[in-house]
């Protein structure tokens, strides 16, 4: 039976062992929680946040490897890391070994404390150029890509994959044990094939399978949307660490939440609408600072329509949001809502 984040039936007490960390080759990661790479979501100023909340180990968005090698200005920027974000991993993606080890050097230059492979986007886009998860097709191709980054840096390598490409072809265990026989220090695991997407169920069994397949660390990945999801998955699944992506969406408290609830078994209180306005508006200077105005205001609407979903009105404020040209507007609007709703309006 494959375990979701709704099935509580093996669940126990939480202990503050499972509040501890792991090792990825040498980098210490202080605690189970990890920020997963999402496009166009973790960025600089969403990670350092995160890493403020609690999340010991923080991922890159994916960056191509090629673009990389080709210095490409844009995605050459996207290597900024700041002091406070170690331990860091930078996920890369590509489908040339030789492409890949020169890009990992960049990588390690840049900073990176973990180097990541990307073996499991299922965007057409990637996919179609044999990027991603693609690779879980062609393993041999995969764990090449892998022994040519090992031996071209210094620091860990990880690859992060799927359950499969399809439910006809699950096969993330042969092909975790042929990415650490080929060098990798630790496996990410996304308990979805390529076909699902992002859709249905994440199969932690199959997370389970890998942990206890392989002699590096797995960290598991898919529907953990909460404090308790996260003891859940640790728990059924033997794995080190719990990588959270769709369930930090305008909700970087989460790192928080889970870190106390692991070490407790109780809850933090909630964020407040102030709490949750006044992270939005400091998100948004932060990326300002970093990405100018133009650029940030049109990445952070996503940003701030997640930050107050649920909230009353939020429907009609998101409308605002998204017509918003510049950084003063996106305040104006944040800071009347945040006055109406203190005013129960």
């Amino acid at each position: 039976m494959a375990l979701s984040a709704s099935d509580s039936s093996f669940r126990r007490e939480p202990d503050s062992v499972l509040a501890d960390g792991f090792a990825i080759g040498g980098v210490r990661v202080m605690n189970p929680l990890v920020l997963a790479p999402m496009a166009g979501v973790s960025d600089a100023p969403f990670r350092r946040i995160c890493k403020e909340m609690g999340c010991a180990l923080v991922y890159t968005e994916m960056i191509s490897g090629m673009a990389l090698v080709y210095r490409n200005r844009r995605t050459l920027d996207m290597l900024h890391v700041s002091e406070d974000e170690h331990p860091i991993a930078i996920q890369l993606f590509g489908s040339d070994p030789r492409v890949m080890a020169s890009a990992a050097r960049i990588v390690m230059d840049g900073g990176a404390d973990v180097i990541d492979i990307n073996m499991g986007c299922p965007v057409p886009k990637i996919v179609n150029n044999g990027e991603g998860s693609a690779l879980m097709r062609d393993p041999e191709r995969a764990w090449a890509i892998v022994a040519a980054v090992r031996q071209a840096v210094d620091v860990p390598v990880t690859v992060k994959i799927r359950k499969g490409w399809d439910d006809s072809s699950v096969n993330a265990v042969e092909f975790a044990k042929g990415c650490v026989d080929a060098g990798a220090d630790g496996v990410a695991v996304h308990g979805r094939t390529r076909e699902q997407g992002y859709s249905g169920d994440a199969d932690w069994n199959i997370i389970a399978q890998v942990a206890h397949a392989v002699d590096v660390p797995v960290i598991g990945n898919g529907d953990v949307i909460s404090a308790e999801n996260s003891f859940e998955m640790l728990e059924s699944t033997g794995c080190a660490g719990v990588m959270i992506g769709r369930g930090a969406l305008g909700n970087p408290w989460i790192f928080r939440d889970c870190l106390h609830y692991l070490a407790t078994g109780t809850h933090l209180p909630q964020p407040q609408p102030r709490d949750r306005i006044s992270m939005a508006l400091r998100h948004l200077d932060d990326a300002v600072d970093l990405k100018g105005e133009k650029v940030a205001v049109r990445e952070m609407r996503k940003h701030m329509a997640w930050y107050i979903k649920g909230l009353r009105g939020a429907a009609r404020i998101r409308e605002a949001i998204n017509a918003s040209e510049d950084a003063e507007a996106l305040r104006s609007i944040m800071r009347a809502y945040l006055r109406q709703l203190e005013d129960g309006v």
